[in-house]
């Protein structure tokens, strides 16, 4: 997908142009989920080491719930550039074959639908 953009640098998680964005918000979906994986994953840690799921390690599941919430952010963060990378990729094409992307006219409900007759 971005293999051929020009000025594209490897290896690089978020490129300076990423700052132009607005940043997610901490109440996006996501990163709560991936909070949610964090605490799922602390609990799984004391399963296996065979400790009480629940109760044992409180400061290792708040280690966990905010190293995934600060994963996870970023990785949204991410998601939203390469999101806003292509849409701005998709709209410079369709600005610059306009012949391409037409406008349909526009139809009125009565056009698209068939005439309603109810049988008794």
């Amino acid at each position: 997908m971005m293999d051929g953009r020009p000025g594209r640098e490897a290896l690089k998680f978020l490129p300076d142009e990423a700052r132009n964005l607005p940043p997610p918000k901490l109440t996006d979906p996501r990163v709560i989920f991936s909070g949610l994986l964090g605490y799922g994953a602390s609990l799984f840690d004391n399963a296996l080491r065979q400790r009480p799921v629940l109760t044992s390690g409180l400061h290792r599941q708040l280690l966990y719930i905010t190293s995934f919430v600060f994963a996870g952010y970023y990785l949204v963060k991410r998601q939203e550039y390469i999101t806003a990378v292509r849409d701005h990729d998709m709209f410079a094409y369709i600005k610059a074959h306009p012949e391409d992307f037409a406008e349909k006219e526009k139809k009125t409900y009565s056009e698209i639908l068939e005439e309603f007759h109810p049988v008794r």
